[in-house]
């Protein structure tokens, strides 16, 4: 009788261990880079708005959690998430082979192509036809990896940046003669802006090291936190929420692809 209650005593401890194990948020914090309006800038008073920053404030609403935003450099989101600062990354991190290896995703939020930005009439459109030139880009990003790997051996000159206001800045000085960033990015954001008057964008450009698919980024393993975001982006498509936020950013466009 005493061994049983032993037995019993022991599968309760670990009955409750693995409830423990299920980690119950009542915060999420997000580490995002406000430098890429229309998906995550600043107003001016400093408040932080875009479409990610209210899918994410979504998301939170829908799981009852308080939502906690966390500012750093894009190229700063891999490892602040490895190092806990925050619990996951939203802030236009496409889904990429590259990543998957080092953090997991949740299901998509959204999708959009890549594209060049230059002075209307520059006409770049392909990698030779920047040869010689100077384009940048924001660090960390998946047009990093394409910079790096397709630009730079077309005889480009190619300069990273921490963030997307410094690319622009530089852009309208002078400086660059084209950047590589989100389509919808340029379009939306600084081709809408009084500085971006004097530029166009290129068609989206076709190469398998840009992809569109853009997720929250999680830390490797860590299924519970996956499951309960999803759950989360699951329901603003359900109760319509997302259409409402995609509408208010974008009109009738539609960013999300299903996949």
């Amino acid at each position: 009788m005493k061994k049983a209650l032993l037995t019993l005593s022991a599968l309760a401890l670990c009955m409750g261990a693995g409830v423990a194990m299920a980690k119950e948020y009542k915060e999420l914090r997000f580490g995002v880079d406000p430098s890429y309006a229309p998906f995550e800038s600043k107003a001016a008073d400093g408040s932080l708005v875009g479409f990610d920053i209210d899918l994410g404030n979504a998301i939170c609403a829908e799981l009852k959690v308080k939502c906690k935003w966390v500012e750093s450099d894009f190229d700063g989101m891999i490892p602040g998430l490895n190092a806990n600062k925050f619990d996951g990354v939203i802030s236009s991190m496409t889904v990429t082979e590259t990543r998957q290896k080092a953090i997991d995703f949740s299901s998509e939020l959204f999708s959009g192509p890549t594209s060049l930005v230059f002075k209307k009439g520059a006409n770049y459109s392909t990698p030779e036809s920047l040869k010689g030139k100077t384009v940048g880009y924001e660090q960390g990003t998946i047009q990093e990896a394409y910079a790096k790997a397709v630009l730079d051996k077309a005889g480009v000159t190619t300069k990273a940046y921490a963030n997307q206001d410094q690319v622009y800045a530089d852009l309208t000085s002078g400086r660059l003669d084209a950047s590589v960033q989100d389509m919808l990015q340029a379009e939306l954001g600084f081709l809408k802006s009084p500085a971006g008057a004097g530029y166009e964008v290129s068609k989206a450009i076709d190469d398998p090291l840009l992809p569109s698919k853009t997720a929250i980024g999680i830390k490797k393993g860590n299924k519970d936190l996956k499951a309960l975001l999803d759950k989360g982006i699951e329901a603003l498509h359900k109760d319509g929420k997302y259409a409402e936020i995609q509408k208010k950013h974008f009109g009738d466009l539609n960013l999300y692809s299903g996949k």
